[in-house]
């Protein structure tokens, strides 16, 4: 049990420093020295101290209403690792904006850092992030040979996008892509497309831990045979190089409706003499709001990123570091945005929605 009558004053008082400074260090924010946090912790525990939840609440309003200071960095680690074919424009990742957005919230700038960039190997990053003294970082893959897993994370508050980094297995925020394509199965369905195919990379395949596979296969089992259209994975991460097994594909399985990129695949459709929406209906994988010729699935990335800085700061808070032993996992569900690449929905399914 607490002892009800310990105050941060008294933690203040018997550890020798201010009560901002106990503050600051029960909070687990930076710049307290590590021997000055261990003795003001030693000092709450020998007085048993509690802080008062309703104080802490209205204290962070108080502080709310202030100009916020920066008074940390959190790193965004990205990887450059060219001969991937993952930095194009094929692919999306969460932005750097929306994490600043999130971030500045707690107080904290942004700076990314690019590993394999101007030689910029994980241990050199690693010195840089420990001399800024930067604890908190989030870890985008964006490449197949994932240098950002020779980090040795056990002084930071780490949290990462998807799963492609599965080992170490860090804390991380992904969009539930399984729930992506069953939405996306359902919306093209009720809009009375019957052969409904999926085209990606094996890429995009693993960083959703199998979601769009899995997804698909779930879908498909309410189907009679005949119906089910097998899943395309295109031979390369440059989707440019996948129109010969793309055109194949297309030719012996005839689906109606497409899910797959926005780059590259509506052209080899055009080519093939095939029409959008008129002849095959299709959507983005990957919408973004810069797509809005197309309907897709719709990641919110914006919430990605914002959970993902929830994560690091609430560790941060708690002065935890390192590989959890049980990491937790945030999805996010995406959201179906309608579009002119695909027909309006069937009346008799309007009228009974």
């Amino acid at each position: 049990m607490s002892d009800p009558s310990s105050t941060l004053r008294d933690v203040a008082q018997q550890a020798g420093v201010s009560m901002m400074t106990v503050s600051r260090a029960l909070r687990g924010l930076p710049k307290v020295a590590e021997a000055t946090r261990e003795r003001i912790l030693s000092a709450a525990r020998q007085l048993q101290y509690e802080p008062d939840p309703e104080i802490t609440r209205l204290m962070k309003a108080v502080r709310s209403k202030k100009k916020v200071k920066f008074r940390s960095v959190l790193a965004v680690i990205r990887e450059d690792v060219p001969e991937d074919h993952l930095l194009n424009v094929s692919y999306q990742y969460v932005p750097i904006e929306e994490i600043r957005r999130r971030a500045a919230g707690y107080g904290y700038e942004v700076e990314e850092f690019w590993l394999g960039r101007a030689g910029l190997s994980a241990q050199r990053l690693q010195n840089i992030l420990h001399a800024r003294g930067i604890e908190g970082v989030l870890v985008s893959p964006q490449s197949t040979l994932l240098p950002c897993s020779q980090l040795d994370y056990s002084r930071f508050a780490a949290v990462t996008f998807g799963y492609a980094m599965r080992t170490p297995a860090l804390h991380m925020c992904a969009g539930n892509m399984t729930l992506g394509i069953q939405t996306a199965f359902e919306q093209l369905s009720l809009r009375g497309y019957n052969r409904i195919g999926l085209a990606v990379t094996r890429w995009i395949v693993d960083r959703s831990q199998f979601g769009y596979t899995g997804g698909m296969f779930h879908c498909q089992q309410n189907l009679p045979p005949e119906q089910r259209v097998p899943l395309l994975l295109l031979p390369h991460n440059q989707i440019a190089k996948g129109q010969s097994a793309f055109v194949d594909w297309i030719d012996k399985h005839h689906p109606d409706a497409l899910i797959s990129f926005d780059t590259h695949v509506p052209d080899w459709l055009k080519r093939m003499g095939l029409r959008i929406p008129e002849d095959l209906g299709f959507a983005v994988h990957d919408w973004t709001p810069k797509m809005q010729g197309y309907a897709g699935i719709y990641q919110r990335r914006e919430h990605l990123a914002a959970a993902a800085v929830d994560l690091v700061a609430a560790q941060l808070s708690q002065n935890e570091h390192g590989i959890p032993a049980v990491p937790r996992q945030i999805m996010i569900p995406p959201q179906w945005m309608d579009g002119p690449s695909v027909r309006p929905r069937q009346q008799s399914s309007v009228a009974g929605s």
